[in-house]
């Protein structure tokens, strides 16, 4: 599969079943744990449970003068593309991102054996009984979890704009004083 046909997928196939209630922190690192639920290629009616945590660096508005960084993503070329190719394909459409620093670390891929729905109401009764408001849950699909992901943690560093502008203009502010 493409890139093109890849980036595609995921934002047709992706669906956030749950974000997270905590805002990302806009100067450190913020740690964001995920469910990402994916009907499973080999086993039809199983669903695949992936659990890790994603640290972004510094989400705000104003971005540091780095390359982007996709850690733990396993962009190996096994889908037909590797990280520079996916950097490039983002840039050509405008497709910027906060941070540009991203370190995935998968600490569980599972099957759920049941179908897909059923994980869903499983998970999000889950996180509701735990009172976990950190952890997302996420649909996407299997093959091209990785942009997925990169759609989850972007709707989250989005809700951020209002915060992020009122502390670039409180800074401002305190500066003219």
């Amino acid at each position: 599969m493409d890139i093109d046909h890849a980036w595609t997928k995921a934002l047709k196939e992706t669906e956030i079943i749950r974000s997270r209630v905590q805002a990302l922190l806009p100067l450190s690192t913020t740690r964001v744990p995920y469910i990402l639920l994916s009907e499973s290629s080999i086993n039809y009616g199983d669903t695949v449970v992936r659990q890790g945590d994603l640290y972004v660096e510094k989400p705000s508005l104003i971005v540091p003068p780095n390359n982007p960084q996709f850690n733990g993503f396993e962009f190996d070329g096994e889908q037909g593309f590797n990280q520079n190719s996916f950097i490039n394909f983002l840039i050509v459409r405008g497709v910027t991102l906060p941070s540009l620093q991203y370190n995935n670390q998968t600490n569980t891929l599972d099957v759920y054996e049941g179908k897909l729905s059923a994980a869903i109401k499983h998970y999000s009764d889950l996180l509701q009984r735990q009172e976990n408001v950190d952890t997302g849950l996420l649909v996407g699909p299997e093959d091209v979890w990785q942009f997925s992901l990169l759609i989850f943690i972007c709707t989250q560093i989005a809700r951020n704009v209002n915060a992020d502008i009122r502390r670039l203009l409180d800074e401002y502010h305190k500066k003219q004083e």
